[in-house]
């Protein structure tokens, strides 16, 4: 079988390595000379602990187990099984790591409820103020900005994939071919449309009422911290936004505690995780009205720098980089990913939101083993 990937990103590299894996010819064609979108501009997290139950924590868990297969045998993306840590600083913010501590897949995600002192022995470098912490042993982490690059490497090894860059696809020509740019028509037995955001072009003419939107974000990274972050760290406000702490207490705590104005006008939350360099990536702000501003603003990146400093109970390192990125998002937050064929043998893959570095690995073996490769 031949398979055409389209899109360079995380989504669409899966496949590849899915189609690979099954014994099957790959080409990947990127409108981009590398991918530049949010597979590249996100956290590289492996985030388990927040995802809601049944089907998606399922993916999460299955994409996980992926992870970490693939990073055993391509080194370079820096597979690493690092867990997180959500310290809590009050009784309404303890109550509702308690609560999740109590579901039924607790055990599944790998919570914990600990105390700032077993917190600090997971991840010494967490000396601020708090009174305890949810630990997820489950969680892991990659680096986003070359992971791509090594898996491709790998892939090539295979001697059955090809990486088209700088080629933007313009037409289906028939059932599984498709036209680019350049006037060359790329024939196969399936194509798969993993285009992330890009939901422009093309895809609108193929999927004109998607049901996926885009959401924008502002992130940053630092210079090295000159210690080992052992573990992601979040902060109480992601109790907010993810399914899995959806409970009473969770619902007394956006009755009672409100987030900084800062926070709650940017629909913020702290998650960061260290890099192979020692620098911290550290974000998010989410905005979902178009259209997008097309800068950056400095008031998120002030509050995140105090929630970081407070945890850490030192100074941040110097900031290296400040960055926007737009992700695509299924309007029905329940769902994992929209997957729809378009046209005879051309299969659209896309709006998994912020679960897409997570939960590629899933997605792409779900669409291989639906579509019968």
């Amino acid at each position: 079988m031949r398979v055409i990937v389209i899109g360079g990103g995380v989504v669409g590299t899966m496949h590849a390595w899915q189609a690979v894996e099954r014994g099957h010819e790959v080409v990947q064609i990127e409108r981009e000379a590398e991918a530049r979108g949010a597979s590249l501009r996100n956290f590289g997290q492996i985030w388990v602990s927040g995802r809601a139950g049944g089907a998606e924590l399922d993916t999460a868990l299955r994409a996980r187990e992926l992870w970490e297969r693939i990073g055993e045998r391509v080194p370079g993306l820096g597979f690493r099984a690092i867990g997180s840590l959500t310290p809590v600083r009050n009784a309404r913010e303890y109550a509702v790591a308690e609560a999740a501590v109590a579901r039924p897949d607790a055990a599944a995600r790998g919570y914990e409820l600990v105390t700032a002192a077993e917190a600090r022995e997971i991840n010494p470098a967490l000396r601020g103020a708090f009174e305890a912490a949810l630990w997820c042993e489950r969680d892991a982490a990659v680096e986003p900005r070359t992971a791509q690059l090594h898996l491709r490497e790998a892939l090539k090894a295979s001697g059955r994939y090809t990486f088209l860059p700088g080629r933007e696809v313009r037409e289906v020509t028939g059932p599984g071919a498709v036209r680019d740019d350049h006037g060359d028509v790329h024939r196969g037995d399936a194509v798969v449309l993993a285009t992330g955001a890009w939901l422009s072009g093309l895809v609108r003419e193929l999927a004109p009422d998607l049901p996926v939107r885009r959401v924008r974000l502002q992130m940053m990274q630092t210079e090295p911290l000159g210690e080992p972050l052992t573990t992601s760290v979040a902060d109480a406000d992601s109790f907010r936004y993810y399914p899995a702490y959806r409970s009473e207490a969770l619902d007394a705590l956006n009755a009672e505690q409100a987030q900084a104005p800062v926070a709650a006008a940017h629909k913020m939350q702290l998650l960061m995780v260290q890099r192979s360099d020692g620098g911290l990536t550290i974000g998010d702000t989410h905005e979902y009205e178009h259209p997008f501003a097309f800068d950056t603003l400095e008031e998120p990146y002030g509050h995140l720098t105090g929630v970081v400093e407070s945890f850490l109970g030192r100074p941040l390192p110097k900031i290296r980089h400040r960055w926007a990125g737009v992700y695509a998002q299924c309007t029905d937050t329940t769902r994992v990913v929209h997957r729809e064929q378009v046209r005879d043998g051309v299969w659209l893959v896309t709006g998994p939101g912020g679960r897409g570095m997570t939960c590629s690995p899933a997605i792409a073996e779900t669409t291989a083993n639906e579509l019968g490769w």
